[in-house]
């Protein structure tokens, strides 16, 4: 590899963050191996004082040590590969927060597509079902429901939160208990012709008129769309707009626990089935507290009292996302939301629940 000619050493040691005046009389430094401030303010060609408080700036970022045990004090640069493993060793220390931010804001597929045909649709909506990794919400005329039954019932099997509006029919709960696997952690129905809808996780969609679905060569057409910025407004429709005014069939079993989830809204579901069948559980929460510019997760932990949530009968929440876990913690009751949460003292990015034995 090519020597670098000191104009170009000083451009790369700004890269780490060096003043021009650091540089100079870092280069300084090195050229002597060890110097007085007097020989390095002449090579420089500042006052020896401020000599002295660059190389305290430099000693602190580790680039030199300062004897000021002898007279006159003698600056000394420290071996290149001290100075080259200081420097490696704070790049992997800013590595995490590199990776979880390119992880949270890498450039992702974004798409929208018009769908002319009925299978199509279904196609798209079993392809979507199947890459969910934590909710889906989908409302669907009850005559095509058995068309994506088995990807729902792969769905909940991996442990994503399922809500199930089957439309246009009031179907018989017997008839939805003879599936071998539950099609859904939750099943509503509404006996009216409303939008087929779709959301999956926080960035797959569609929507389509019910007519689409039902008549025959309708002229209607879909739109499917891949966009996170878009997607989790559809699931608040979806909440607010249709789910609340269906009548609830069935909800499945909680899930045994301990259990962690990326996803406030399976929390908080798992978290009311347990304390309504009167199982004692805590919560360990790594979170961000609800402040501008709040960047370091914390550890939150507590015993969940009580939940706020929409999903599922009696409806507990304010408003249709309102998704909470309501703890009692050490410094006493707290808030946790998920990402968006703006009425909670926490945004969670991770939560376990665990059973607690009394």
């Amino acid at each position: 590899m090519a020597d670098l000619d000191d104009s170009a050493l000083a451009n790369q040691l700004q890269r780490f963050g060096l003043s021009d005046t650091e540089i100079q009389t870092y280069l300084a430094v090195l050229e002597s191996g060890e110097a007085m401030a007097s020989t390095i303010a002449d090579a420089t060609g500042v006052s020896k004082r401020y000599v002295y408080s660059v190389c305290e700036e430099l000693e602190d970022q580790g680039f030199v040590e300062v004897n000021d045990h002898v007279v006159p004090t003698k600056i000394r640069a420290k071996p290149p590969e001290e100075v080259i493993e200081l420097l490696s060793n704070r790049l992997n220390e800013i590595k995490p927060a590199l990776e979880r931010r390119y992880s949270e804001a890498a450039t992702k597929e974004q798409r929208f597509d018009v769908i002319k045909s009925r299978v199509t649709v279904l196609k798209r909506i079993n392809e979507y079902i199947s890459r969910a990794e934590q909710r889906v919400g989908l409302a669907i005329p009850y005559s095509h429901l058995s068309r994506v039954a088995e990807e729902l019932q792969n769905a909940v099997d991996r442990g994503v939160l399922v809500l199930l509006l089957v439309t246009d029919a009031e179907p018989d709960p017997e008839e939805l208990a003879g599936y071998d696997r539950p099609v859904a952690s939750v099943v509503r129905s509404w006996n009216a012709s409303i939008p087929v809808l779709l959301t999956v996780d926080r960035d797959l969609g569609m929507l389509s008129s019910s007519e689409m679905m039902t008549t025959a060569n309708s002229d209607e057409q879909a739109i499917s769309l891949v966009q996170e910025r878009i997607v989790p407004t559809l699931y608040g429709s979806f909440l607010a707009n249709f789910w609340l005014s269906a009548e609830q069939l069935q909800v499945i079993d909680p899930t045994p626990l301990p259990r962690t989830y990326e996803s406030v809204d399976q929390a908080v579901f798992e978290a009311t089935l347990h304390l309504r069948n009167g199982t004692a559980i805590t919560a360990c929460v790594e979170a961000l507290a609800n402040e501008p510019d709040s960047e370091s997760t914390e550890k939150v932990t507590g015993r969940v009292v009580d939940t706020r949530q929409g999903i599922v009968d009696p409806i507990s929440n304010q408003f249709p996302i309102e998704h909470t876990l309501i703890l009692e913690t050490e410094d006493g009751e707290v808030t946790v939301g998920g990402t968006g949460a703006f009425l909670e003292e926490y945004r969670a990015r991770t939560i376990t629940l665990e059973a607690l034995v009394e």
